[in-house]
């Protein structure tokens, strides 16, 4: 099927919808938002290099998460769901692919819970906002047309509150989008619960004045008094604040760190890997063409023997070392009670629990994610043996290319002496 050509028609029917039953209340979501919800779909499923089939999936369920605003704000994932199916049955698009589609919509619903990437990557792009430089404007826009439907005026301080929480209870799924906008989101955040300390503080304050006001103007020190003790508040909550950011951010900061370093350790292992399959490559070419040609013709030109034989050692030693490089070693793949209670077992590792029976591994584990010291130390434990095979690799594939680099120009050298030598 011509994936394509469906999500140009897709394209044309939603924006044909919003244009037709355009809703005046509709400020945020409205065709305005899909665009953008779009367009970062299209970029985070080009950061993954999604297949035609994939693309189309993740693009048509962007266009459609939304559309069903134009009926009701109320479970519009639902009738976008099925205004999708419709629209793609009648273009004879598979039943897979229309579910898949579904899915994605209805993976959008709050509080999320994606199931796979390509849910995961419609979930991001939705909220993409929240770690956006355009997060203030769209936020605003997002009060304005909830003050529009509800047709009463929500408080600023109300609004803000319902934003904090949602910032605080949603995460963003994709490893991409986790380094591309969480350090943003996190200011974005602080932003809000800056201003909201701020006016809870001016607030408090302008409640004490007037209650010491219509009090009495004699009493000027219950007036000092009441401002000491706002003050002090204010400060208590600046300090628990502070002291809540020095409790959360390491954690938050250790995960990352672990994320992004396990991240790279497989990106420069896959990196490896391919340079060794080049080198395998390469070489088992070369060895083909000495074997199937070259050899052949030894007998009437003697003196190209050992230039060829220097060749053929060559590529033979490249491409030992390039499969020494990407040849797995898997360790014996068991434990003991013991590992467990000295916490010496990284069970983050398949080699080292595969041939464990179930039950002792959900006990190991158990026991790990209930000890703080234990889990990170596993963590620490799986990225320095990643760190350790990363040296074992590159230190052979080094090897492998300066052997190859070096050899071939010995050969060459080799060929042209022996061609010059019978020349004369």
């Amino acid at each position: 099927m011509n994936y394509l050509d469906i999500l140009d028609q897709v394209r044309a029917h939603v924006s044909n919808l919003f244009h037709t039953k355009k809703d005046e209340r509709l400020i945020y979501h409205n065709l305005q938002h899909t665009e953008q919800v779009v367009k970062a779909t299209v970029k985070i499923a080009n950061h993954y290099q999604l297949s035609d089939h994939d693309f189309f999936i993740v693009n048509a369920a962007a266009w459609f998460h939304d559309i069903g605003y134009l009926t009701s704000c109320e479970k519009h994932e639902e009738r976008g769901a099925a205004q999708a199916k419709e629209f793609l049955e009648s273009k004879g698009t598979e039943p897979e692919i229309t579910s898949l589609v579904m899915n994605c919509i209805l993976a959008t619903q709050m509080p999320q819970h994606p199931v796979g990437l390509l849910e995961e990557i419609v979930c991001d792009a939705d909220l993409f906002h929240l770690g956006s430089d355009d997060f203030k404007e769209r936020n605003k826009l997002m009060r304005r047309e909830a003050i529009a439907f509800k047709g009463i005026d929500i408080d600023r301080h109300e609004w803000r509150l319902k934003t904090i929480m949602l910032f605080e209870a949603h995460h963003y799924h994709t490893d991409y989008c986790i380094d591309l906008l969480a350090a943003k989101k996190e200011l974005n955040l602080n932003g809000l619960k800056e201003k909201q300390i701020k006016d809870e503080h001016e607030k408090a304050k302008e409640e004490k004045v007037k209650d010491v006001v219509l009090k009495s103007d004699t009493h000027q020190h219950e007036l000092v008094n009441a401002e000491r003790k706002i003050e002090i508040v204010a400060d208590k909550k600046k300090d628990k604040k502070e002291e809540k950011k020095k409790n959360d951010r390491p954690d938050k900061g250790i995960e990352t760190m672990f994320r992004i370093s396990s991240g790279n350790h497989q990106r420069l292992s896959d990196m490896a890997d391919n340079k060794a399959h080049i080198m395998i490559s390469t070489n088992s070419i070369i060895l083909s063409v000495i074997l199937s040609i070259l050899l052949r013709k030894l007998e009437d030109n003697p003196h190209l023997i050992i230039p060829t034989l220097i060749l053929l050692v060559i590529c033979v030693v490249t491409m030992v070392f390039s499969i020494l490089a990407t040849r797995p070693t898997v360790p014996p793949g068991t434990f003991t009670h013991q590992d467990i209670e000295e916490k010496k077992v990284n069970l983050l590792f398949f080699g080292n629990f595969y041939r464990m029976a179930l039950p002792d591994y959900v006990e190991g584990m158990q026991k790990m994610m209930e000890d703080r010291e234990f889990l990170y130390g596993s963590l620490i434990r799986d990225l320095y043996s990643q760190g350790v095979v990363l040296g074992r690799k590159y230190r052979l594939l080094r090897i492998a290319y300066n052997v190859f680099m070096f050899g071939i120009i010995a050969s060459v050298l080799a060929f042209v002496i022996a061609s010059a030598i019978v020349a004369l």
